[in-house]
């Protein structure tokens, strides 16, 4: 019997022992050329990195340190080694990512017949009414570590492909170690592999997330979510330099701003300098300003 309560009183209780794993492998094609110098999972949303908030949440869960918590590894994946260091166990694909069935696959023996919370590293959460962890307490509460549990959202389009129950799918799933057992080391996908078939066999159920979700896969999405984590007002590290008017913006830690930026997220160590508008971008470095469109306003839960 696993019992675990968050740092909220809100806790969870499952039938079966539970690990996690953190999908943190993948190119993140959509966002270069963001990633070509940094992987997506280290991206950083609100001033951290999207793989910290991952690790926060499971935390927050219970669920911490190497014998509890996996996270796997592949593009720029020396990078990801690094920074997660000895919090997790950490699996490293070789060649090109294994995809999210392979990537649990190649860890079979780590997860040895516990059930698998399973987290994509670019889903941004945020939930008003709970902090990370408690928020998605809910996907595993009651679990009998037999069917398989999908976090989601109703879909605007309730017959679109890709949704489950009329719900889309916001980064975190629960696996039972019955269909892990089996997943090959090889490049795969838990759509066609895992839910999909446990869809068609009535073993599928979506429990719903009330917060806010981002995929932040796309330059769009990405700047929504720094956005979002910036509330009405600004985000500014203390130890950056700031001397430009600023509207809506996430700066990093030690950038220096000197012209006006606004709607717009400027990653650490870079510099926007006194005669520059910034407007719907992520400034990434001296060199590299990525322009994400103007989008719509953060949904509020």
């Amino acid at each position: 019997m696993g019992d675990t309560v968050g740092p909220a009183g809100r806790g969870w209780r499952a039938d079966v022992e539970v690990c996690a794993v953190v999908l943190a492998a993948g190119e993140g094609t959509r966002l270069r050329p963001l990633t070509a110098r940094l992987p997506k999972a280290l991206c950083p949303v609100g001033n951290a990195p999207l793989l910290d908030r991952a690790l926060a949440r499971l935390s927050g869960l219970g669920l911490a340190g190497p014998d509890q918590v996996a996270v796997n590894a592949c593009y720029l994946g020396h990078q990801v080694v690094d920074h997660v260091g000895g919090r997790a166990h950490l699996s490293v694909e070789p060649g090109d990512p294994l995809g999210t069935a392979g990537g649990l696959g190649n860890l079979r023996d780590w997860i040895a017949g516990r059930g698998v919370l399973v987290g994509n590293a670019d889903a941004y959460l945020a939930d008003p009414q709970a902090p990370p962890g408690p928020d998605i307490a809910a996907l595993l509460d009651g679990w009998d570590g037999r069917s398989v549990r999908l976090l989601g959202q109703p879909a605007d389009d309730p017959a679109a492909p890709g949704t489950f129950g009329g719900h889309r799918f916001v980064g975190f799933s629960l696996l039972p170690w019955r269909l892990v057992r089996d997943l090959p080391p090889t490049f795969g996908d838990l759509v066609r592999t895992v839910w999909r078939p446990a869809e068609a066999a009535g073993a599928l159920t979506v429990v719903p997330y009330r917060g806010t979700f981002y995929d932040t896969g796309t330059p769009a999405d990405y700047l929504a979510a720094n956005l979002h984590a910036a509330g009405d007002g600004n985000l500014v590290d203390p130890t950056a330099t700031v001397t430009g008017p600023l509207r809506r913006a996430v700066v990093g830690a030690r950038a220096t701003v000197a012209g006006a930026v606004t709607r717009a997220v400027v990653w650490s160590d870079a510099t926007v300098g006194a005669d520059e508008r910034l407007t719907d971008v992520i400034r990434a470095g001296g060199d590299l300003t990525v322009r994400a469109g103007r989008i719509d306003e953060p949904e509020t839960a």
